[in-house]
């Protein structure tokens, strides 16, 4: 039981506080439990597709293959393909990480997986059509223009800056990573 108490904490946490929030004030506090289930409701609906597919990723493609394209030697092939998985995605932001977990257990290279990340919630299709539906394709593709270089740039800084034992002990908690 006390395992379970430290496991689920901070849940328990937010939910006592949101308990406190609505005795406190009652319209502030529903509105509050309001936007709770409707993320909680969201994030049912995108989540379990995405760990399906993770599970299909993991079982379909072999290490070797994700070591060959996306791995340490996959220079620009690497770059091209973590773009294109990232911009092609759908959902919001959160359901990335399990992807990037997954793609550490398979041995892709940490400044690739930086750039998926940066693609996912940057680039995307869907995103970029509705920005020429509504902003003009001047606009949609002066901005992807800057993201593209931008995306890369900072993948290759945070993976200079961060301390290689840092990028290990990711790796490790990948290996982990159960879903």
């Amino acid at each position: 039981m006390k395992k379970i108490l430290k496991r689920y904490r901070g849940f328990l946490l937010a939910v006592v506080a949101l308990l406190a929030l609505t005795v406190y004030n009652r319209e502030l506090g529903m509105n509050a439990w309001n936007v709770t289930g409707y993320t909680l409701k969201e994030m049912l609906l995108v989540i379990p597709p995405i760990f399906v597919l993770l599970g299909l990723l993991d079982v379909w493609v072999p290490r070797q293959t994700m070591v060959k394209y996306m791995g340490e030697e996959s220079g620009v092939i690497g770059v091209v393909l973590s773009f294109l998985l990232g911009s092609a995605a759908a959902g919001p932001l959160y359901g990335a990480f399990p992807v990037a977990a997954v793609f550490m257990k398979k041995g892709v290279k940490f400044s690739n997986i930086l750039i998926f990340i940066g693609a996912w919630s940057t680039t995307k299709i869907p995103m970029l059509l509705f920005e020429i539906s509504a902003l003009g394709y001047k606009f949609a593709l002066t901005r992807l223009l800057v993201d593209i270089p931008g995306i890369i740039l900072i993948a290759f800084i945070l993976t200079k800056l961060m301390p290689e034992k840092e990028i290990a002990a990711l790796y490790k908690n990948a290996e982990n990573f159960d879903h």
